[in-house]
């Protein structure tokens, strides 16, 4: 089975393009409280994506989900909604996946899963070094459908000097082990175009598959549209690094014996960088 794959978007003729590549997934990107605190001087994408493109998109894409990642569990102000209301409302404009980022509590989750009611699909973003402590807990709680590993703010988390040494100490691996244990699909982090990445994406890809993950983020490396003035040029681009990411897939069911090696090699990898 392919990796899911998921691209984020606010613009309709992007997602429509991305859809008809392959594209699994369209993800429109909600979250803004507290993430430039977080991240704030980093080269990390803020989306400032709002409700009414997660309507556009539902109404342009077919085939893909969209999936909605909302902000941070949060009462009512005189700023923003509260959570359950914009949950409600992503749900009402087309969402079929709700994901909740940067949870730290099991009250956080069961307040989340509890605003969803079953009526999307419910996706923890499991990156807070708090939300790993806990991940028993969280797993014992009825009515997550997936989660994913989120390995940029989970490392800033343990003060990590790159993303990617979370698949070399052993964190991904366990947190994995556990989630696949319990019959929840998972996935972490994002890959870029195959021959691209401080990683190379299918050094990733083998990881993905030797770890039983079954998504992914493209990251913004894969088809930057800002960067990109003509739309025939990002349609090419999606559909060749679609194309090739999925041939690439092929090669990895077909070859497991490799898979210990290729840990090896990102270990090794990973050490010379961050050396």
């Amino acid at each position: 089975m392919s990796l899911k794959l998921m691209y984020i978007t606010n613009r309709p003729e992007i997602a429509k393009i991305a859809e008809s590549a392959g594209v699994d997934r369209i993800f429109v990107d909600l979250e803004y409280i507290g993430k430039e605190d977080r991240q704030g001087g980093m080269d990390t994408v803020q989306s400032h994506h709002t409700l009414d493109d997660v309507k556009r998109i539902a109404q342009t894409v077919n085939r893909a989900e969209v999936l909605v990642r909302v902000n941070p569990i949060h009462d009512a102000t005189k700023k923003y909604c509260s959570s359950e209301e914009e949950i409600r409302a992503a749900i009402e404009n087309g969402a079929d996946i709700i994901m909740l980022p940067f949870f730290k509590t099991l009250n956080e989750v069961k307040r989340f899963v509890s605003a969803v009611n079953g009526k999307a699909k419910a996706m923890l973003l499991l990156e807070t070094p708090e939300s790993v402590d806990i991940i028993d807990g969280i797993l014992s709680i009825k009515g997550i459908d997936f989660i994913h590993i989120g390995l940029n703010d989970l490392s800033l988390g343990y003060g990590m000097k790159f993303m990617f040494e979370l698949l070399t100490d052993g964190t991904v691996e366990k947190l994995c082990t556990k989630i696949r244990n319990k019959g929840i699909p998972y996935g972490f982090g994002g890959i870029a175009s195959i021959g691209k990445g401080a990683i190379p994406a299918e050094m990733i890809i083998e990881e993905h598959y030797r770890l039983g993950s079954t998504c992914a983020i493209l990251s913004r490396s894969f088809c930057n549209v800002d960067k990109i003035d003509r739309i025939d040029t990002v349609r090419a681009t999606f559909v060749n690094g679609m194309r090739e990411i999925r041939k690439f897939e092929v090669e990895c069911q077909n070859r497991t014996d490799h898979f210990a090696a290729n840990a090896r090699k990102i270990a090794e990898a990973v050490k010379k960088i961050i050396e």
